[in-house]
């Protein structure tokens, strides 16, 4: 049996589009949206890194 909410998150690497259409042959629909900075730290400085973007899909009722 499936969850009703995944979170998806975009891999590196990976569009948002082909993130989306993960989703959907999945079975999910995207229904929320975050982003979150990545950093790592060299010589003490964080410096950024990537966005990490994960969308909330929602199972697709049949």
């Amino acid at each position: 049996m499936s969850k009703s909410t995944v979170w998806y998150e975009v891999a590196e690497g990976e569009t948002i589009d082909d993130c989306l259409k993960r989703m959907a042959n999945d079975g999910y629909m995207p229904t929320g949206r975050k982003e979150e900075p990545l950093f790592s730290e060299v010589n003490g400085e964080y410096i950024p890194v990537r966005q990490l973007i994960k969308f909330k899909g929602t199972l697709i009722e049949k």
